[in-house]
């Protein structure tokens, strides 16, 4: 298979040595000095051609996660190949959570640039025909189409169930990668305006020169290259709704029409003679604490609480981690029509203990492209952890990797509760968290207050806590880290910062 491949790199070196390997390997190279070039090539009319990137991440000005940045801001798909001297697990980690593909340390060898780029390339394939394949589907979204059964997400649908009856303003919290989208869709697709214009803006990806433009629309002639007229987000979403995502990004100028367009319904078009009214129903989105902003002056308090009528928060994928198994087997089977040898008949338990033991900082888009990826790759029938070594890598000591068993993609998913077996049991660790000192409270209770009196610093009860829940659960690390709401990665890192040892479950410092 050829392609184009787009090499970003500061240095003329690599960029030679680069250009050669991708050449000898059979492809085409397209080659940028930098961030900011290879950017431009990627809305350049030279965009269609380019089918994997690699990526530099250490460089000048735009470096590589502010290029893995934009790329996603602008929904530009193409997988990317990071490469970097510093090997280091946050540095890939990093570039993991921004969308990166594959990664490879300087310098790499023919073999494996080779190797990425060929599994870079058949992703891209498969992704296109799922493209394809769920743009023959269309339809409607509503909140019975949301993949979820974690209590944490009976809250926001009903919330967005109540929504979806009345008009009013909302704005969709959350960390990026959430489904702060899906949540805004399936209002629309439970309101009266279910056949009415649903139109999306990303805040953060527009230059803050043509905001004004792009929203409210622009006359001929108005500006330097306003060639034509544009009608602009609002007009477009007229009698039906406007989703403003990342609408903590907007510049203050433009807050200042946008209040006046949310309490008016009518907009003022650059170099408009009148305004225009307009009929819509506003959803914003934002992964920003917009509170906080307000008080820092980068968001106008009027236009906040104009927006934050009626707010709806999405838990993030940690909070989550009963919806892992059956947002697998979801994301499974939207790669299954496209995978010509279908397959792949499901995952392992050990690969589903590994997803879930991961806290997943790029939430249920991060998730979507490891199963993805996983799914293409995989040369067997059933997926392992084998398949998600980035991700094993992270969560290596906290899961038994020695299960092999799995279900069908399409089956009922797997309980979210560890069984017997995939828990490794630490037997030491009771006998020594159960030596309590004189004068503590009895097994099963917190103290509040010290000995003076004063209420105790929150650090030593979260210790406490953690001693009190490997004493009741008898080691069971997966267990405890279940119990007290938080990844399995997430509790051994705790045990490693209170000296904790969780080989032996012996605390070898603070004591008490």
């Amino acid at each position: 298979m050829t392609g184009s491949i787009l090499i970003v790199d500061d240095d003329p070196v690599q960029r030679r040595l680069l250009e050669a390997a991708v050449t000898r390997f059979g492809h085409t190279a397209i080659v940028a000095e930098g961030g900011a070039a290879g950017l431009e090539v990627l809305d350049g009319r030279d965009a269609r051609d380019v089918s994997v990137v690699i990526l530099d991440l250490v460089m000048p000005g735009l470096d590589g996660i502010g290029v893995l940045k934009a790329m996603r801001e602008r929904d530009i798909s193409v997988p990317v190949i990071v490469q970097t001297a510093q090997g280091g697990i946050e540095t890939v980690v990093s570039a993991m959570r921004h969308g990166a593909f594959d990664f490879v340390v300087k310098p790499a060898s023919p073999d494996r640039l080779q190797a990425s780029i060929a599994n870079a390339l058949r992703v891209e394939a498969v992704e296109g025909e799922v493209k394809r394949t769920s743009r023959k589907r269309g339809g409607l979204l509503t909140f019975r189409d949301m993949v979820t059964h974690s209590p944490a997400m009976d809250r926001v649908i009903r919330l967005g169930q109540k929504a979806a009856a009345s008009n009013i303003p909302i704005l969709i919290e959350g960390e990026s990668g959430v489904g702060k989208e899906l949540v805004a869709r399936a209002i629309q697709g439970s309101g009266d305006r279910r056949s009415k214009p649903f139109v999306t803006v990303n805040c953060g990806a527009i230059p803050d020169n043509l905001v004004e433009s792009i929203l409210f629309g622009h006359e001929k002639g108005s500006f330097t290259g306003a060639t034509d007229k544009h009608t602009g987000k609002f007009v477009e979403a007229h009698s039906g709704t406007l989703f403003l995502d990342e609408i903590g990004d907007l510049p203050l100028d433009v807050q200042v029409k946008l209040l006046r367009a949310v309490q008016e319904g009518e907009v003022d078009p650059v170099g408009g003679r009148s305004t225009v009214k307009v009929d819509i129903r506003l959803i914003s989105a934002t992964h920003r604490n917009l509170l906080q902003q307000v008080k820092d002056g980068k968001f106008r308090e009027d236009l906040f609480y104009r927006l934050n009528v009626y707010p709806i928060f999405v838990p993030p994928l940690r909070d989550r981690r009963d919806d892992i198994p059956h947002l697998v087997t979801h994301f499974m089977e939207k790669v299954a029509p496209a995978d010509p040898r279908h397959r792949l008949k499901g995952i392992s338990a050990a690969a589903l203990g590994v997803l879930q033991a991961y806290d997943w900082p790029g939430n249920i888009r991060q998730l979507e492209n490891a199963v993805f990826r996983a799914s293409v790759l995989c040369e067997g029938e059933v997926l392992t952890a084998d398949d998600f070594p980035q991700i094993r890598a992270q969560v290596e000591g906290t899961v038994n990797l020695e299960v092999d068993d799995g279900f069908e993609a399409g089956a009922a998913a797997p309980p979210l509760a560890p069984r017997d077996e995939d828990v490794v049991p630490d037997e030491t660790a009771p006998a020594a968290i159960r030596e309590q000192p004189a004068g503590a409270p009895r097994f099963g209770t917190l103290r509040a207050l010290d000995e003076r009196g004063n209420v105790r610093a929150l650090a030593d009860v979260e210790l406490e806590m953690i001693k009190l829940a490997i004493d009741h659960y008898n080691g069971q690390m997966s267990e405890v880290a279940r119990r007290l709401g938080i990844g399995r990665s997430t509790l051994y890192r705790k045990l490693k910062e209170y000296g904790i040892d969780p080989e032996t479950g012996r605390v070898d410092r603070l004591a008490s």
